[in-house]
Formats: structure tokens, C-alpha cells, sequence
């Protein structure tokens, strides 16, 4: 596959921008920077956690589910390592499809992850459904194992059962999730009442979409939702999530337009949650 050979490394040219921060190593994880909105590039994509090191792929002239597939499988690889040395790998990135490749990268390390989703969007949506045609809307029904051909099966990844994934904070559905979402065995739950009770068995990937954070407080989303939670409360839930000890994995979607201080907003909540003793 024409990029997937490419080295993790850090950009050598343009770097993405970085707010000031604690570090990888202060914050006691791995923490791996993907500046991409799905297969977009964006050297201005201002984190709220400083990463270690950048995934930067050069993605092949091909559609865009190869090229997708290019750039997570050196995110999976990433991923792999750190999970196989012991690590809890943190993979910050432009967008919620990148946790296709931290599940895959989990699994290639031998961890069976139940997934914890909080995101103020459903991301259940198929390519039989969609309205809009916009692949950022389907990557928690693309785990599910929905059309592995896509690209489940490029990355080795293999389907979460439904039973084993929570989703939490969703407020903003289009109707085909809703229908979905009301026959599948995904748990729903709010980000405030968020609770140990409401977990699958075994270790977890806690996907964190920061949309699902009331827009108010994060300026810039992408696509906003009124009425979510405060930062506090979003780094609440994180901070039960972690305290658990079966975190295996983070992803955190910073799904906003470069430019706009969200990341400076969301990184002292994220902070204290990270560095609370877990």
C-alpha cells in the first residue's frame, strides 16, 4: 500500500501548531499528534496536548479510502508499539476517523478494546444514508463492521459488537442514527451521569470528539451542537474513565477550524484530568 511503509517521524517542514503545555512525558502518556481531517492535512491544526511525535503519510494519487488506509495504518502501527510496550497511547488528531486506526493498532497488540464514545454527533451514519456524503459521519458504524471492504480490512481491524461500545453525549442525530441507534444494542448514556455501572467489560478506547462539548466554550467547531456539557464535565467523565485503570487507549478529535484558541480553551481541563492519579 503506497504510503503505509513511511516511518512515524516528526515533520521535518511546516509543523503543526502546538498550544503551550504540559508534556508527553509530564502527562504520563504517549502522546502521538495526526493533523489530518480525514485525508486533509492541516499544518495549522492547533492541538490542546502536545504530541511526542507527528503521523505524517504521503498518501498515494487513489481514492479516498486508500489513502485513508495509508494514513491509519501508521497510525495503528503507532499505536501498536506503544500499547505493546505497556503504554497508553493518546492520538490527537483533526477528526474521529483516525480511531480506526488506534482500534486497529490496539488489536494488532492484542488488546480486545470495548469502545466509550463521547461525541456530540452520532457517527453511525452509512454511505446508503448519508445526506450530506461526509465520511467524517460514519467511523463508530465502520467499527461495528460495516462494509469492512472499505477499509476495516486494509487495516486488519476487526468489528467491535455493538454491546460492547457506549455512546455517550450524542444530541445531534440525523434520522437514519436515530432508527439504527434504536434497534442496536449500543448503550446511550449523558456525559454529566456517566458511570463506571455504564461500562463494557475489559479494557476500553475512549474516543473524545470535543464537539461534545457545548460550542460556547470551544469556539470554531466544525459542526456544533448547543446544549452540551461544560469542559469541566467533559474532563469529569475522562477523569472517571481513566481512573478505572482500564484505559487502553485515547483518542481525542480536535474537530474544529485551526485558529480559534479552542485548543487553548480545552487544555487545562484536559491537563488536570491526564494528570490526576489514576
Amino acid at each position: 500500500m503506497p504510503g503505509a511503509t513511511l516511518p512515524v517521524r516528526p515533520h521535518q517542514g511546516q509543523r503543526p501548531a502546538y498550544t503551550a503545555g504540559m508534556s508527553a512525558s509530564v502527562l504520563g502518556v504517549r502522546v502521538i499528534g495526526v493533523p489530518y481531517h480525514l485525508d486533509e492535512y492541516l499544518p495549522d491544526l492547533d492541538f490542546p496536548l502536545r504530541p511526542g511525535e507527528i503521523v505524517r503519510a504521503d498518501l498515494p494519487s487513489a481514492d479516498v479510502w486508500e489513502r485513508l488506509a495509508a494514513l491509519y495504518g501508521l497510525v495503528a502501527r503507532a499505536v501498536a508499539d506503544a500499547a505493546g510496550r505497556g503504554g497508553c497511547p493518546l492520538v490527537v488528531s483533526g477528526d474521529c476517523t483516525t480511531a480506526l486506526g488506534t482500534v486497529a493498532g490496539l488489536q494488532r497488540a492484542g488488546v480486545d478494546a470495548g469502545v466509550v464514545w463521547l461525541d456530540a454527533h452520532g457517527d453511525v451514519q452509512t454511505l446508503e444514508t448519508t445526506a450530506s456524503g461526509y465520511l467524517g459521519g460514519l467511523p463508530l458504524r465502520l467499527l461495528t463492521g460495516y462494509r469492512p471492504e472499505l477499509i476495516a480490512a486494509r487495516l486488519g481491524l476487526e468489528p467491535v459488537p455493538e454491546r460492547r461500545i457506549v455512546l455517550v453525549g450524542a444530541r445531534d442525530l440525523d434520522p437514519p442514527e436515530v432508527t439504527y441507534l434504536a434497534g442496536a444494542q449500543i448503550r446511550r448514556s449523558e456525559v454529566a451521569v456517566l458511570s463506571a455501572a455504564d461500562l463494557p467489560d475489559g479494557p476500553l478506547y475512549v474516543h473524545l470528539d470535543l464537539d461534545v462539548a457545548d460550542p460556547a466554550d470551544l469556539p470554531g467547531l466544525r459542526y456544533p451542537a448547543p446544549g452540551g456539557p461544560g469542559p469541566a464535565a467533559v474532563a469529569g467523565a475522562l477523569r472517571m474513565l481513566l481512573g478505572t485503570g482500564r484505559v487502553a487507549a485515547v483518542g481525542i478529535g480536535c474537530t474544529w477550524h485551526p485558529g480559534h484558541s479552542a485548543a487553548a480553551r480545552i487544555r487545562p481541563y484536559l491537563e488536570a484530568a491526564f494528570a490526576s492519579p489514576r
